[in-house]
């Protein structure tokens, strides 16, 4: 069991910058060395849809319309995965939420449903 906690949501006008933090946290051992942290969003009237992903051992992976714009990254020792987010769009106004997920040898899950265990989000909005 590993509890996710967001932080780094707020209001940004287009073309700006956040970052968003996630902690995870376990009462006990967890092997955070076979899973993966997950960005996801989910806009109102939305799916919800993934952002990015990696792993300790797995390649990162980014949703087409935040390539070259947005970047995961973590540290290991303290457990925390970011997602910098550069030139933000009013688009890209979501409830941001961070996951994990077993992962699969080298990569990490695509879809959602593969994600165990998430956190409450954090909201992001980009205005014009």
């Amino acid at each position: 069991q590993v509890q996710l906690v967001e932080s780094g949501g707020g209001s940004v006008q287009a073309g700006g910058s956040l970052r968003l933090s996630c902690v995870a946290s376990a009462a006990s051992a967890f092997p955070y060395s076979k899973y993966c942290m997950g960005w996801f969003r989910q806009a109102p009237g939305k799916e919800r849809e993934g952002v990015a992903s990696m792993g300790r051992d797995a390649r990162i992976r980014y949703a087409d319309p935040v390539k070259d714009r947005f970047t995961i990254s973590q540290d290991n020792a303290k457990n925390v995965v970011y997602l910098q987010m550069n030139s933000l769009r009013p688009e890209d106004t979501a409830l941001y939420y961070c996951a994990a997920a077993r992962a699969n040898g080298n990569s990490c899950p695509r879809s959602r449903y593969e994600y165990k265990y998430w956190g409450q989000g954090t909201q992001v909005t980009v205005y014009s």
